[in-house]
């Protein structure tokens, strides 16, 4: 999913763009129809009133950058940054649609769903006209469950571009989600008449006919949706509810299995795998399903209710204690689980406690007989004779003919069998829990948002290009620092203001809230320093410094206007010639996203590549930045042969090794590929051992699909 701004709209260049040679052409009309009133003014008077059209048109350029700025920290993922450009848009001209839209959009990507609706709201007052304004705020409110609203905002951004599939395809899930399952069937059978290709309507309707227990029909739309798109994790997890509602566990497992593949970050779906894995008694799998299912979602109800009792069964009752307190800490009134705590606390010797939780059941179910007799029995073990015999005699009274017995460990027959969650029956207080309702998560596509940062999965692409940054950054390898001499010597010459770090911020990782603050006061105090700097050399060493501020801040063109400068006094700085390259490059990403063209700035690049390599020829990492560019390009062979070269000037550089590894994928040599990528993972960066497996799980037509 993309950030999509519509820049062609009359009102947005009204507003947005700084004055132009039209402007200019009025101001003159204006000037001439009242030159005779002008004629008379004073001198200073007169002076006043030209300054005050460039003022105008400098506050308004300044805006226009700030929306630039925050509209860059938006696409490299920084939220907190592109906030704070956008409030201080907001403050200087609250009238303008874009930056609203703009700040919803980060505050989605920060989960802040119902700030993201605010400011949605308020772009759609200022111009109802755009439609990704409208999908933006219904996806906000499908997060908080208003599927009702979000739907009338699909019916707005339709009737504005009917063209776009999503709109359709995320109206129709949510129609059913209200159950409105007739109309849903309907918007469905719309999208299959439209796009034919589209899978996601096919597994729609087998989903719709699985909630009217049409399985048979479910199953058929399923197959449809498999065989356009045999990697829809929607279908899958569908299907694997068939199988599990059929009780075919081996098939649910299998299903659930390509899911996970598809779709690893979902915690609902081990939970199921889990079900699935203790009917086919592969209790260790089971385990490590809720496991994996509790570290994705450590509140996740069903994962430690299951895994306390599939621990019970494997005989390990004092962690199976921690998930009941964990399940009671939630729920303090879930009596089931209060009474699974309570044999368990007996079992292993805490028998006060099992007395505290067998009281809790009891006052609030007073014929459970069981409850009663196991309280009666701890009491007696505690020597509290004249308790456990009240106990015994109203069990007596009530039941003079049952046989009371000792609670045995729960066997595998036993194990397997469910009860719904909401369901409350204390005969069934050691059954496997599922969900009242199975729900099949969707992922609800958009044009307006990529999807959210706290959701990432480990996917195909280049680490980022090491840069200069007032931030320390280590790789995941113990020990290895990034280190440059000429940056080394700039700090021990030049006494930074703060000194100057490599970073690679291999993990997308996006300044925090302070970080900015601190970065924005650099600047001034930078800018103060250089207007009042007169020594040309320290001027320049300013100079670098602030540009590597506004890099941090996501303003590339004012970095770049400064590396001008800065290398216009030192032109032998083989580490300006880099940092500008950089910074050129990543606004080339920006502008090349926006559907700008970028071809000469990109040649620029590399001959500022070209030249810092000429200055520093044992700097690995401007070989490794300069393999990036090329495989930007698409270029693998030539970027190979970079990031080989820069492995050859550190053996260590984890990144060239990933980087290389995945442009040998691209080239199709996946078995070199896969080398590249474990030799990176010894080296720290643990997510190549996953892009390393997924490569060798992919069918030869699905490589040659990615590959083009």
């Amino acid at each position: 999913m993309k950030v999509e701004h519509n820049y062609n709209s009359d009102e947005s260049r009204d507003i947005m763009v700084a004055p132009s040679k039209s402007r200019g052409t009025s101001l003159s009309a204006f000037i001439r129809i009242v030159g005779h009133d002008i004629c008379r003014l004073t001198g200073k008077v007169l002076l006043l009133f030209m300054l005050f059209f460039p003022l105008k048109s400098a506050a308004q350029y300044n805006v226009n950058r700030l929306i630039t700025n925050g509209e860059v920290a938006l696409h490299y993922e920084d939220y907190v940054l592109s906030i704070q450009y956008f409030n201080k848009v907001l403050a200087l001209k609250p009238y303008l649609w874009l930056p609203w839209y703009d700040r919803a959009v980060a505050k989605f990507y920060l989960d802040d769903y119902i700030g993201a609706e605010d400011d949605a709201s308020k772009a759609i007052n200022l111009n109802p006209y755009i439609e990704q304004i409208f999908d933006l705020r219904a996806i906000s409110r499908i997060r908080q469950e208003k599927y009702a609203d979000a739907i009338a905002d699909y019916n707005r951004a339709i009737y504005l571009n009917p063209s776009v599939s999503s709109f359709w395809v995320n109206r129709a899930i949510c129609r059913m989600n209200m159950q409105d399952y007739d109309q849903a069937l309907l918007d469905a059978d719309t999208i299959i008449k439209r796009w034919s290709q589209i899978a996601t309507a096919y597994s729609l309707k087998a989903e719709v006919y699985l909630e009217k227990k049409d399985t048979t029909e479910a199953d058929s739309w399923l197959s449809q949706s498999l065989s356009i798109d045999p990697y829809n994790a929607d279908a899958w997890t569908t299907r694997s509810y068939i199988a599990l509602n059929r009780r075919q566990w081996v098939t649910a497992d299998s299903c659930l299995t390509r899911t996970i593949h598809l779709r690893p970050k979902v915690a609902n779906n081990y939970v199921n795998r889990a079900l699935a894995r203790i009917n086919i008694n592969n209790l260790r799998g089971a385990m490590a399903d809720y496991d994996m299912a509790i570290d994705l979602d450590p509140s996740n109800f069903l994962a430690h209710y299951n895994r306390g009792l599939l621990r019970v069964q494997l005989g390990d009752d004092n962690r199976a204690v921690e998930d009941f307190d964990f399940v009671v800490k939630m729920e303090p009134n879930n009596f089931m689980a209060i009474y699974n705590r309570a044999l368990l606390n007996e079992r292993i010797g805490h028998l006060r406690a099992a007395i505290r939780d067998y009281s809790e059941v009891i006052k609030q179910f007073p014929n459970f007989w069981t409850g009663l007799a196991s309280r009666a029995r701890c009491y007696r073990q505690l020597g509290m004779t004249a308790q456990a015999e009240m106990d015994e005699f109203r069990i007596f009274k009530a039941q003079m003919d049952k046989h009371i017995g000792i609670q045995q460990r729960w066997s595998k027959s036993k194990l397997r069998e469910v009860r719904k969650r909401s369901e409350i029956d204390m005969n069934k207080y050691n059954d496997i829990v599922v969900e009242d309702k199975p729900k099949v998560d969707h992922e609800y596509n958009s044009n307006s948002i990529r999807g959210t940062i706290q959701n990432r999965e480990v996917e195909l692409a280049f680490l980022p290009m090491y840069q200069l940054s007032y931030f320390s950054y280590a790789n995941a390898v113990e020990g290895y620092q990034a280190f440059d001499a000429e940056v080394e010597q700039f700090n021990a010459k030049s006494e930074p203001l703060r000194k100057l770090n490599l970073t690679c911020n291999a993990k997308h990782e996006a300044l925090s809230d302070i970080q900015s603050k601190q970065v924005f006061q650099l600047i001034d105090a930078l800018t103060a320093g250089i207007s009042e700097e007169k020594n040309a050399k320290t001027r320049a060493a300013l100079l670098l410094q602030r540009a590597v501020a506004y890099a941090e801040a996501q303003n590339f063109v004012d970095a770049i206007s400064d590396l001008d400068d800065y290398l216009s006094v030192d032109s032998t700085s083989a580490m300006g010639h880099w940092e500008r390259a950089v910074c050129q490059q990543l606004l080339n990403n920006y502008e090349t996203s926006q559907g700008m063209k970028t071809a000469m700035k990109t040649s620029q690049v590399e001959g500022d590549f070209a030249v810092a390599i000429q200055l520093a020829p044992r700097n690995a990492y401007v070989y490794y930045d300069r393999g990036n560019l090329f495989a930007s390009q698409q270029n693998y062979s030539r970027a190979i042969d970079d990031y080989t070269h820069a492995i050859s000037l550190d053996p260590r550089l984890a990144e060239a090794y990933f980087n290389r590894g995945i442009a040998r994928y691209y080239s199709g040599n996946i078995k070199e590929a896969q080398q590249d990528l474990s030799r990176a993972g010894e080296l720290g960066l643990y997510d190549a051992y996953a892009l390393s497996k997924r490569m060798g799980e992919e069918k030869p037509a699905a490589k040659a699909k990615k590959k083009k």
